[in-house]
């Protein structure tokens, strides 16, 4: 079955992190998520948004950094 819900051993996997790191950064609330019986569940969705999100910040604060060389 695939599904666009994944568990967090399956986001850890996607993302190549450890199980937990993952777990920390969704309990702080850095990696969206949301708790099913008290198991993390996660949107690939969601997840590939947040990366998208990550990259735009990570490209904007090196040319904010390259400014600032100048």
């Amino acid at each position: 079955m695939n599904s666009d819900v994944m568990t967090l051993p399956e986001v850890a996997e996607y993302l190549r992190l450890t199980e937990k790191t993952t777990y920390r950064l969704a309990a702080d609330g850095t990696l969206p998520g949301f708790k099913i019986g008290g198991s993390w569940r996660f949107r690939k969705a969601d997840i590939d948004a947040w990366i998208e999100a990550k990259k735009a910040e990570t490209k904007k604060a090196g040319v904010k950094a390259v400014k600032a060389r100048d």
